[in-house]
């Protein structure tokens, strides 16, 4: 009597390949959902605003980027056997959707020029090519080249950072700063000068990780960019920030003769809180009390690009963040609004619009979750019924706050258009 063993069935993959497929799906469906909040964030209010922000920043200015990384995953469980399963196919279709909204926001992205010139033109007119100075004017087209968009993280700070930790106040160092510029730039340069203010919600942050690309962008073009530290909540109380944001423009306006630069030429830009205390700074040139002990001092700029900034502490028109308030009391001013409402509105750039304001060029991401675009929208426009000045406002589709982060294409033509907003300031000073 003879018996055999029953012959192996084969119902589907192998078990690791029964793994695989869920497991993809999980994946496909967390990377579908990271460009979805890209797209259109999952929040603006509260902590899922700031998740939004976090994750969205690095989707929607490094699409491709994410793409590669997410192809490198279907690759490796299409290896695993994943793609045999139902649930691998769903992780497949999934993947294909997140690809297909990740090509749209490059293809955004790269079409930033145009709406980059556009503001231009609304805010300077038709002709502002023509009004710069063959000395200054930028080329007519600018390529990015795939190097750029392959490294949205160049070593900028190593590159163009020559002079590190200078003193300029005696707050240690919260009161150093940076000097960017050229190696090859005279000493006797007379070049224009940009002052970067970092953001970080007036509590975290330094001059060593925030505007790099414009800094490097301006030093290669024969600039000199100074960043700065200044005083941090909750050690710090309003208004020492803007006292060293202002004690960095004097010290600025009596020394940076010394590294190339022109002292009668002096901008200022910042994002975040970075904008709010660079706009505030240009708004109150020589005001007494925001220069406690060198109130003789010169801080008047000749302009200010103030990026993704806070206008208003006070949300007097609810444009504001509706959470901010409570951090502002609680670390910054230390008073509450209906306690001190003067403190409040002198801290406010809004406040202090008029016709002697310095031309503005102000750039804001229509999906930033921290700072509503309607606040930059609100202030561009009471800028321009008040200022003499011209007022150039670019709106960035799908843009998150602190999209300059990364040398992104988007930033990279967000440079070019500033420098051609510097160049008319110049060509017309």
């Amino acid at each position: 009597m003879t018996s055999s063993a029953p012959a192996h069935r084969s119902d589907g993959p192998d078990q690791p390949g029964r793994l695989a497929g869920p497991l993809f799906l999980a994946a496909s469906a967390v990377g579908a959902a990271r460009t979805v909040n890209a797209w259109r964030p999952i929040s603006r209010t509260g902590r899922g605003s700031v998740f939004a922000f976090g994750d969205g920043v690095t989707v929607s200015e490094m699409p491709l980027h994410t793409i590669a990384w997410q192809a490198a995953l279907t690759a490796g469980f299409a290896t695993a056997g994943a793609h045999h399963t139902r649930a691998g196919r769903a992780g497949l279709a999934l993947t294909a959707a997140s690809w297909a909204g990740l090509v749209a926001l490059d293809r955004i992205a790269s079409q930033a020029d145009e709406v980059l010139d556009a503001a231009l033109v609304d805010g300077l007119g038709s002709d502002y090519r023509q009004r710069m100075s063959a000395t200054v004017a930028t080329p007519s087209e600018v390529a990015i080249t795939r190097r750029q968009v392959a490294n949205p993280l160049p070593r900028l700070r190593r590159r163009y950072a020559t002079t590190r930790d200078v003193p300029y106040g005696e707050h240690g160092r919260r009161n150093h700063l940076d000097v960017w510029r050229r190696a090859d730039l005279p000493d006797d340069a007379g070049a224009p000068v940009l002052i970067q203010v970092h953001g970080g919600a007036w509590t975290m942050g330094s001059k060593e990780f925030q505007g790099a690309p414009l800094m490097g962008h301006l030093a290669e073009r024969g600039w000199v960019s100074v960043a700065v530290n200044y005083r941090l909540s909750p050690r710090g109380t309003w208004p020492d920030h803007i006292v060293d944001v202002k004690r960095a423009i004097a010290w600025v306006k009596e020394n940076i003769a010394d590294y190339g630069g022109d002292p009668d030429f002096v901008v200022i830009t910042g994002g975040s809180a970075g904008g709010h205390l660079s706009s505030l700074a240009a708004l109150t040139p020589n005001v007494a009390a925001f220069q406690p002990g060198f109130e003789d001092a010169d801080t008047t700029l000749q302009a200010a690009v103030p990026m993704y900034g806070v206008y208003d502490f006070t949300n007097r028109d609810g444009t504001g963040n509706p959470g901010m308030e409570a951090l502002l009391a609680e670390r910054v001013v230390k008073r509450s609004l209906v306690d001190d409402p003067d403190a409040w509105d002198q801290a406010s750039p809004m406040s202090w619009v008029g016709p002697d304001a310095p031309p503005f060029f102000l750039a804001h991401g229509t999906n930033d979750t921290l700072v509503p675009v309607e606040q930059a929208r609100s202030f561009a426009s009471m800028l321009r019924d008040a200022s003499r000045q011209p007022v150039v406002y670019a709106e960035l589709p799908r843009a998150q706050h602190a999209f300059d982060l990364f040398s992104s294409v988007r930033t990279l033509h967000t440079l070019w258009a500033i420098d051609r907003f510097l160049a008319v300031v110049r060509s017309t000073a």
